[in-house]
């Protein structure tokens, strides 16, 4: 199978939707398909598979562009031809400016196309400062999202949570397939050796890239109200542009033990959940929130927000998974409980075992892989 993914944004893997391309990638190639990638990475230049287009200039809104780590694409009819053409299928990953020009070209050619719900309106309102406008939100998702969703012979859906957002918004069914980013089993529990100065302290997680709608915040200001506040260590694996604004909020807010900021390598995440505590997931938005599975096949309990936005709510077996959205002193207390109940958190972490088995990555990948071949299969017999 020739697949070409389009990919508005790529770059480094440090954000759900990056790792998402390169998992997808990777399998597709071990599988045995040719795969050809469309991105703006300049680095990829002259790499066998890779297509790279401009970066679109965005003129005085560069430098706040490039302070939240992104760079998105600018459409090229010409690179784009040379990508599609001769693909059985396209699958694309963002509905931005490469993406609708790529649906809009399989379209004309009668190419099967695919994409993938990777996006919330709320990550793209966020920016405007308009992320609890519900209008703001209701009009992302009805005129600008639709113009490519809509028209897909396919949607990858990554969890039933957003495709009932979306559908209930645009009063429609689509062609969807709810599958799962999917896990890794290098996440697996084992044990590994804690740092000697970590070791009387309580390590609390979590996974995400440092923007307001993961409510880095609410965890932070949670520390005082918690009383293990002079054991609890606090590790925010990610990177961008909040993170100034971060260390200066754990300053103020008297932390014992200043959090720790760090981009962590797939080896040293993995390393990181093992030697953790507790995984807390603050976030406002999510719409799948691999990280949060990935603590939680590692051996970590998760306590979550309860954010309608979320849909890491989903995966609380237990009421003292969840805590009120935006609240600091109700997660210092679920904080608490699991800090206090070890045998409560044995429990729950044997349920948890069963919870995982739908998200391994390459049932998940083997499930992408089925839905490229059927949507090629269901084209065919459109003609």
């Amino acid at each position: 199978m020739k697949i070409t993914i389009v990919c508005d944004v790529l770059g480094d893997p440090n954000n759900g939707t990056s790792i998402a391309s390169y998992n997808l990638i990777d399998y597709m190639l071990r599988r045995g398909h040719q795969v050809h990638v469309v991105c703006p990475d300049k680095d990829k230049a002259g790499k066998k598979g890779y297509y790279v287009v401009p970066q679109r200039d965005f003129y005085m809104f560069n430098g706040y562009v490039e302070h939240n780590g992104i760079a998105l694409s600018k459409r090229d009819d010409v690179v784009l031809m040379r990508a599609i053409k001769e693909a059985d299928i396209v699958h694309i990953m963002m509905p931005f400016g490469l993406g609708k020009r790529s649906a809009y070209i399989c379209n004309r050619y009668h190419i099967p196309c695919t994409a993938g719900f990777h996006v919330q309106a709320e990550n793209f309102t966020s920016h405007f400062f308009a992320q609890k406008s519900r209008g703001a939100n209701y009009l992302v998702y009805k005129y600008f999202f639709k113009k490519m969703y809509a028209y897909l012979d396919a949607i990858h859906y990554p969890t039933q949570f957003i495709r009932d957002t979306f559908e209930n918004v645009i009063q429609m069914k689509t062609n969807g397939y709810v599958i799962s980013n999917g896990i890794s089993k290098d996440f697996y529990p084992k044990k590994v050796h804690r740092p000697e100065y970590l070791k009387d302290r309580i390590l609390i997680l979590f996974s995400g890239r440092y923007a307001k709608e993961k409510a880095h915040p609410v965890l932070i200001k949670a520390v005082k109200y918690s009383k293990y506040k002079n054991r609890i260590q606090l590790i925010f694996a990610g990177k961008g542009p909040q993170e100034k604004y971060l260390r200066k909020l754990a300053k103020k807010e008297g932390l014992k033990y200043p959090p720790i900021f760090q981009l962590f390598s797939h080896d040293q995440i993995v390393n990181t959940i093992r030697m953790c505590d507790l995984y807390v997931h603050p976030s406002n938005v999510e719409i799948e929130g691999i990280s949060c599975l990935e603590a939680i096949a590692g051996g970590l309990i998760p306590v979550v927000s309860d954010s309608d936005k979320c849909a890491t709510r989903n995966f609380a077996i237990d009421e003292h998974n969840l805590f009120k959205a935006n609240d600091s002193e109700d997660l210092a207390k679920k904080i608490d409980y699991w800090i206090s109940n070890p045998r409560k958190q044995a429990e729950i972490k044997a349920k948890y075992k069963n919870f995982l088995k739908k998200f391994d990555r390459e049932f998940c990948m083997h499930e992408m892989e089925r839905m490229f071949n059927e949507t090629i299969a269901r084209k065919k017999n459109e003609k």
